[in-house]
């Protein structure tokens, strides 16, 4: 073959190669357009209403003032950042809670009028009290970055309250991910990644329950940061006058046969230690099946009625002040 014929086959595979990658890309893209892939969707949250934070801490922030329909559900992130409306400076002798959180806090796959948050704020209301509540979750948040984006970030909104709404998971450790062009804007690379490092982990994955295990063993690295993160806002909150509630969210896949109250116990103690109020948002959605809490088969955050329930749970806490 000579030298052209050479340059000719490989352009044609090239060119070959780029028609199918861009059929599987449309093929897809058409496929999860009903929106009921939580792994694509969850991709869409990072592309539509992320970016990489300044602060290598934070690794990614809300983008400021956006808004996606992401799982058939509308969400909009305001100037702060914050899932909801507009917010301005507290008002005197208005009480404001800000809610600290990850994406069980947000709402994933839940309306805003649904929400944890809403439904808290409506209660007030109903009860003839003028209170302010502040949704500041972020999907893949752990108790250090969700501790550190308040000093930086929000406390310049003068909360009255904060509710730590710890999930299991806020014990953590957290990769900062890393920004690839390809990733963040192809749902064929996208599925290929998760598909491959599903795959590649699939022989040393470890049980939920040994994880979490690991996790909460007092000489675990992100136990340790947990718990001097917590013991931070403490401190900041002490000397602001802030009264904080620790709100614990609990896994929501086997809630018949639950076995991380271990876990409770042992943030009880901590919020006992910091001198915060304790709720436990496990009793009210004991026996609830996935059917019944899932935000929709596949993805296991709470849905309306889970938010309904730590909300009614979270109330009368947040009530007595």
């Amino acid at each position: 073959m000579n030298v052209k014929g050479a340059a000719a086959s490989v352009a044609i595979f090239v060119v070959s190669m780029l028609v199918a990658l861009a059929a599987g890309e449309a093929i897809l893209r058409a496929k999860n357009a009903s929106m009921k892939n939580y792994d694509i969707e969850m991709w869409r949250y990072a592309k539509e209403l992320k970016h990489r934070s300044d602060l290598p801490v934070l690794g990614h922030e809300h983008v400021p003032s956006s808004r996606a329909l992401l799982q058939s559900v509308d969400i909009r992130i305001n100037e702060r950042g914050l899932r909801g409306g507009p917010v301005g400076p507290r008002k005197p002798g208005v009480r404001r809670i800000l809610v600290l959180g990850s994406s069980v806090t947000l709402g994933w796959g839940v309306p805003e009028d649904e929400t944890m948050t809403a439904r808290l704020a409506r209660m007030f209301a109903a009860d003839g009290q003028d209170v302010e509540v502040l949704n500041a979750g972020i999907g893949n948040y752990n108790a250090v970055r969700y501790v550190e984006r308040f000093k930086r970030r929000l406390s310049d909104l003068d909360p009255s309250d904060i509710v730590v709404h710890y999930f299991l998971r806020d014990a953590e450790v957290l990769d900062a991910g890393r920004d690839n062009w390809l990733l963040r804007n192809s749902e064929l690379a996208a599925t290929a990644w998760i598909a491959s490092s599903r795959y590649l982990g699939s022989g040393s994955q470890k049980t939920l329950e040994e994880h979490y295990r690991d996790v909460y063993r007092d000489d675990a690295q992100g136990y340790r940061q947990m718990r001097a993160a917590l013991h931070e806002l403490a401190g900041i909150a002490r000397a602001r006058g802030i009264r904080v509630y620790l709100a614990m969210t609990p896994d929501v896949h086997d809630l018949v046969d639950y076995r991380f109250g271990y876990i409770h116990d042992a943030m009880a103690k901590v919020a006992k230690e910091e001198g915060f109020r304790y709720v436990d948002l496990l009793p009210p959605m004991r026996n609830l099946t996935p059917r019944e809490l899932w935000s929709m088969p596949g993805d296991p955050h709470p849905n309306g009625l889970g938010h309904k329930l730590m909300a009614e749970a979270l109330y009368p806490a947040l009530k007595e002040k």
